[in-house]
This record gives C-alpha cells, structure tokens and sequence, in this order.
C-alpha cells in the first residue's frame, strides 16, 4: 500500500447540443465529415468581426447548475484568455475568468467550483511522420462547457466514477452527448501527492500536475495509476516534482511532459470587450429550473423501490436514458392490462429481454432507442406473451428480432409464422416417438443412468418444432416414452 495520498481535482470538459456555435450561426455538427466547412469569419478570427452570444448554451449551463444544487451568478461576463497556438485562430480564446455563470454545488459527493462556458479550439490532425499538422476549424467555436471540481477526490476509481455520473446528467438534460471517444467530452486531471495524511487545506497540497485531455474511462484511470506511481518513485528517491502539464500517450501507457503548469496571470485575461456583461434576471430561470427532469441518482433510487431492483439492475437500466424511459414504459403497459402493479416476474422479464437481448439485437443492427422500430406496447405484449406461456424463450428470441426488421405486433408475428407454443396433444407425443426412434445412442445412454441424454433429445424435439413445443411437457413425455 503506498504511503502516499494521492489528490485529485477534475477539469471536465464538454460540447454542448446546440445548434449552431457559440458566438457565431454556423452549424454545431460533429457528424460533419468534410473539414473547414462549417466556417465563417467570426469562428475564423477574421480582423473586424464581431461575436454574439448563443442564448442556448447559456441555459443549458444554467440548467446544469440547478442539477447540481449551485448557485447561478447574478452577474457574468466573458474574458478573453490569451495564448497561442495554431487551433486558436485569433490568438485568444472566449471564455470566462472571474464571473463564471455557476457557482458551487456538488455531485457524487464531490465539490464542485465553478462551471463557466467558453468556446472551443479547432482540431489539429498530425501527419505519421510528425512532420505536419492540418488544422480543421469545423470545431472552433463551439459552445464549451467547463466544469471544474475542488481538489476533493482521492482514489482513482471516485474519479472514474465521478465523470462517469457527470456524463449521465449531461446526457439526461440533453445539453450534451458527451461521447468521450468523440471527442465531445475530454477530461484533464490536477493530481498532487501527500505524505501519508489527507490534506485539509491547499497549502498542505503536494506540487500539482495536471494531465490532458483524457479521452476514455480507461484513460482516466490509467493515467491517474501511473502518475501517482511515477510520482511517488520520485518523491522516494527525493527529486523534487515539477509542477507542469504532461499528456497520456495511450500506446505506451506513460505521461509525458509538454509544458511547465501555467497560471491565471500567464493567460491574460481581460473582460472581453466585444460582448456585454450579463444577468441572470435576463433568463428565465424558473422554466429553466422546471425543465430539470428527474436525474440518475434519484431514478436509480426509485427503481430499486418501486420495481424492486438490485442496485446493480437500476444502474443498469439508468445508465442510459432511454432505456430507463422504455423500461418505465413497458411496465406501465402491463400495468395498465392488469390494472395493478406488474408482478414481480413480469419486471424480472422486462428487465432481461431489455437488457440482453433487445440491446444485443440493437447492437447487432446498430439501432438506438429513438429510431427503433418496437415500441413499449409491443414489447409489453412479447413480455405477456412469454410470462403466459403462449410462446417459448426460445421463440421469443426469434420474434423478436422479427418485431425489431418489422415493427409489428409480436401476436400477429406469432400467428403468421404459425409459433404458438404447444403444450400437449397428439403432436407432441408423435413427436417424441418420432425424436426416440431416430437416436437409439442417447436413447441407450439414458437407461444406462446418463441423464444428460434426455436434455438432448428434448433439445432435438424443440429444434424439430422450431422452438414451439413446451420443453417441461417434452421432458415429461420422454421420461414416460423411455421407460415402456
């Protein structure tokens, strides 16, 4: 166990949804393939032109303040942050210094400082052999939000888990998709090292360095794993370390200095002069507040209470949003046919077919929940249909893909394809004769004691039927075919 505590605040950074930039109207589109095209001499710098505010962006960081429980500054402005480098065209970015639009707040426990909006950079794209870099300033301009907590973490995985639960509110307020492999949501960590006591105040905190832009969970992790190894081998060896910038090259799982760490007054910052000071009595904030839908940690709650899930099950299902709603969906259908609370066994079967073989089947045909062709009455149907016994496991997973191509109603996909499920009669005990006769080995074997034979000789009837026969009732008439 290191004898170090390691200490970490987090710079999340996030694309918000809007529709066109931040201080210009070209279009917001990270789809956009073809570079340079959605540019206009506002996000290009050109000397003369003039910036505008985007409305939107400001209320969905003020929406994001009201789900964190800060405060939304009465009065807040924008500066510009100087430096340069070849993805900031005017040689400055538009951002925010000592007004943020939100103050405070927390979330997984977490302090957060601030959350401020600016614009962001355009995308540099390097040659292999290092000798060249195109830059494409499709992404220059667009709204930014930042988010920056209090140096309050200290373990690896409470980072992890911290962006992972920031990345889910984003997503349920649809102000961002925050797609960390997109590149709509990067994360910088500040880690500094303590000897064998838990700092309570700043000026106990170790020297800091900071890691950029780390673009996966495993990332995340990875790069906080080694420099706190690298750090600590330092500090054992007593070198000083150096407060500085360093990068994760993911290929050989290392940082890398890039620069000395700079500070507030290395940047510049003045009030920028081409946009006015704002208020927040200029939004309306009570709408804003109103539109803050119930978020994860709540819905997560709610699930295991009211449907009776693991924690681990509700976690699951409200990772993501639209599948937490189809969920809610579904079981309220079959409540509603009830006209009571769905039994148990009923969620227990919502939650599987949704999870593992709905996702599956929409992994598979790369579909999402909003272009999906079952809708939640259908799928509450396949869910009755299963839970009566009127078709197998097996032809539900058929069917289902059937609803998936087709969007139809699974009872009429069952009547087409001719797949209720038999569960007696003359057909099934022809075709147990029929299923005997033909595997005299497994028929030997299973007088011979080995009971694995009569799971496959059902196994045999139920492929014959296409999955219709009901496998207990099967079980059953060979047990009594066998011994005659």
């Amino acid at each position: 166990m290191s004898k170090y505590i390691p200490t970490i605040g987090l710079e999340v950074h996030a694309e918000l949804r809007t529709k066109t930039k931040m201080f210009c109207d070209c279009p917001n589109n990270s789809d956009e393939i073809h570079p340079n095209t959605n540019v206009c001499p506002i996000c290009l710098g050109h000397p003369g032109t003039l910036p505008t505010i985007n409305k939107k962006a400001v209320e969905m960081v003020i929406k994001l303040g009201f789900a964190l429980g800060s405060e939304i500054s009465p009065n807040f402005k924008f500066d510009r942050k100087n430096y340069f480098y070849p993805d900031l065209p005017k040689g400055y970015q538009i951002s925010q210094f000592d007004q943020p639009i939100v103050k405070g707040g927390q979330l997984s426990g977490v302090k957060i400082n601030r959350v401020h909006l600016e614009e962001d950079a355009a995308k540099l794209l390097h040659a292999p052999d290092g000798r060249s870099s195109l830059v494409d300033f499709n992404r220059g301009g667009v709204p930014l939000m930042e988010l920056v907590t209090e140096p309050d973490i200290h373990g690896i995985k409470e980072a992890s888990a911290f962006v992972r639960e920031l990345q889910s509110i984003l997503r349920y307020l649809e102000i961002s998709d925050a797609d960390l492999e997109k590149g709509q949501m990067r994360v910088d960590a500040i880690i500094s090292l303590t000897y064998d006591q838990r700092p309570t105040t700043n000026d106990q905190l170790g020297t800091k360095v900071e890691i950029k832009n780390l673009n996966s969970f495993r990332a995340i992790e990875e790069a906080l794993n080694y420099e706190i190894e690298r750090q600590s081998q330092a500090l054992d060896s007593g070198s000083e370390i150096a407060q500085e910038t360093r990068g994760w090259n993911d290929i050989k799982k290392i940082t890398t200095s890039q620069r000395s760490k700079e500070q507030a007054h290395d940047y510049r910052y003045f009030p920028e002069p081409d946009l006015p000071p704002l208020t927040s009595d200029a939004f309306d904030l009570k709408a804003i507040k109103l539109s803050v839908p119930e978020l994860p940690a709540e819905k997560r709650e709610r699930f295991q209470k009211q449907y009776g899930l693991q924690d681990i099950q509700a976690a699951l299902l409200v990772e993501e949003r639209l599948m937490a709603q189809f969920f809610e969906e579904t079981v309220s259908e079959l409540e509603e046919e009830n006209d009571k609370t769905a039994s148990p066994e009923q969620v227990k079967l919502v939650f599987n077919y949704l999870t593992s073989d709905l996702r599956g089947l929409m992994a598979e045909l790369e579909a999402g929940f909003r272009d999906m062709k079952i809708t939640a009455e259908n799928f509450a149907d396949l869910i009755k249909l299963i839970a009566s016994g009127g078709i197998s496991s097996r032809v539900a997973k058929d069917v289902l893909r059937k609803m998936m191509e087709t969007g139809l109603d699974p009872r009429e996909i069952v009547k087409q394809e001719g797949l209720e499920q038999v569960s007696g009669g003359e057909e099934l005990e022809l075709m147990v004769k029929k299923i005997v006769e033909e595997n005299p080995n497994a028929v030997a074997d299973y007088k011979k004691g080995k009971t694995n034979a009569l799971q496959f000789l059902v196994g045999k009837a139920m492929g014959a039927l296409r999955g219709r026969g009901h496998p207990e009732v099967l079980r059953k008439l060979f047990e009594e075919e066998l011994i005659k």
